[in-house]
């Protein structure tokens, strides 16, 4: 076993042992070029309409969906709005995308880079991970008329590099582990690159609260908050009872957020009636949360203003994790090494000045624990430049 230098040994143990993004990079995608921004636990995007902050928040969730697995329709839908407007095609009419991010962790900063053709036809045309200045996979689309592009990786065995085709229609990074024995040191190092970056881009929940599909009630479900928060009473329903400090917390951010007394938060199962299930004088299904006043007043969600209803939901996703959003986190790493991203377009949105600094602070002291990051986009960020912790991404001109 070699011994690391004090350096070497410094540097090592100063290494965040959660992966998480670092860095977003839109070298060409959308209104963005040669763009690399900084992210830390806590980001907000500020800049008016137009300069690129849902963009940006958009190339994010794409990597981690590509990260996770996912096909590149499914993830870019109109791939053609992704390329940059004055993007000239070359000979062949082809034109596309470059995006890009930086996780660090166990292994040190590890870079992902993906080019993407979106026209004539939808594939990924390169992709590369490198971390140390040694590129660990490469690939390239040698031959159009094939589906697939020839990949390359780091072996540092007899042979410098392995070669095999992988497919054009998804990240060749998370296909690693099915690909790579890991016989040699330097199989093993491209394995933990990949598993550094794959773990840090897959925990990651977009969320953009629909305030007018928070106020109905929903049926009883899996529990698991969904993008809109649309289904806030039924997660209420659960966690309520399952976590009673977290609902707590809750209770206290509601409370410093909504106007007139609040005692608690919670769901109620609402009556059945004529035709519903369950007949009349039973049960239909169905919930509805509620804010109870504590004189006997129970205010119904569908009273609130959308400020009030998206600052609810919002904190709710701070306090909560995982388990209780629609999060396709990496079940084979275990939760401690794993961190959620939240990343919340419009993070101001419809908030008056005592809710979204109350918000913003809450997220600080949330992400400052390591266990939850958030990447959001606001008009403005003024307002916060006195919380600690906040990385402001200035987008203004």
């Amino acid at each position: 076993m070699t011994a690391l230098s004090p350096g070497s040994r410094a540097q090592a143990e100063a290494r965040p042992d959660r992966p998480s993004v670092v860095e977003l990079r839109l070298t060409a995608f959308a209104a963005h070029r040669r763009a690399g921004f900084p992210l830390g636990p806590l980001s907000l995007f500020a800049g008016p309409s137009g300069s690129g902050k849902s963009s940006a928040l958009r190339a994010y969730e794409a990597l981690a969906r590509l990260g996770g697995g996912a096909e590149l329709d499914e993830v870019f839908p109109d791939p053609v709005a992704c390329v940059p407007e004055r993007a000239r095609p070359d000979a062949q009419r082809r034109r596309g995308f470059r995006i890009g991010c930086t996780a660090d962790g166990p292994e040190g900063p590890v870079r992902l880079d993906v080019a993407v053709q979106a026209e004539p036809e939808l594939r990924i045309v390169g992709e590369r991970l490198t971390a140390g200045g040694l590129t660990l996979l490469e690939t390239a689309l040698r031959d159009p008329g094939r589906r697939s592009v020839q990949a390359a990786w780091h072996t540092a065995g007899s042979s410098p590099v392995t070669r095999a085709p992988l497919p054009d229609d998804r990240l060749g990074t998370p296909l690693l582990p099915l690909r790579v024995a890991g016989k040699t040191d330097g199989q093993r190092q491209v394995l933990a690159a990949a598993e550094q970056m794959v773990v840090a881009l897959r925990s990651v929940f977009a969320c953009d609260p629909l305030p007018r599909s928070m106020r109905r009630a929903v049926p009883l479900g899996a529990g698991r908050l969904l993008r809109g928060c649309g289904n806030l009473a039924e997660v209420l329903w659960r966690t309520r009872s399952e976590c009673g400090r977290r609902h707590g917390l809750l209770v206290d951010a509601v409370r410093a957020g909504c106007a007139g007394p609040v005692r608690d938060l919670l769901a109620e199962r609402q009556p059945g009636g004529i035709g519903r299930v369950g007949g009349v004088g039973g049960m239909d299904g169905t919930v509805q949360a509620l804010l109870d006043r504590g004189d006997g007043l129970r205010t119904p969600l569908g009273r609130l203003g959308d400020g009030e209803l998206r600052y609810l939901a919002l904190s709710l996703v701070l306090l909560t994790g995982p388990g209780v959003l629609e999060v396709d986190t990496a079940g084979e790493v275990p939760a401690a090494l794993q961190t959620l991203t939240v990343l919340a377009d419009g993070f101001d949105r419809d908030l008056d000045v005592r809710q979204r600094e109350g918000l913003v602070r809450l997220a600080a002291r949330m992400c400052e624990r390591g266990h939850i990051r958030l990447v959001g986009a606001v008009g403005d960020a003024s307002w916060a430049a006195g919380v600690g912790g906040v990385t402001v991404v200035d987008l203004g001109p």
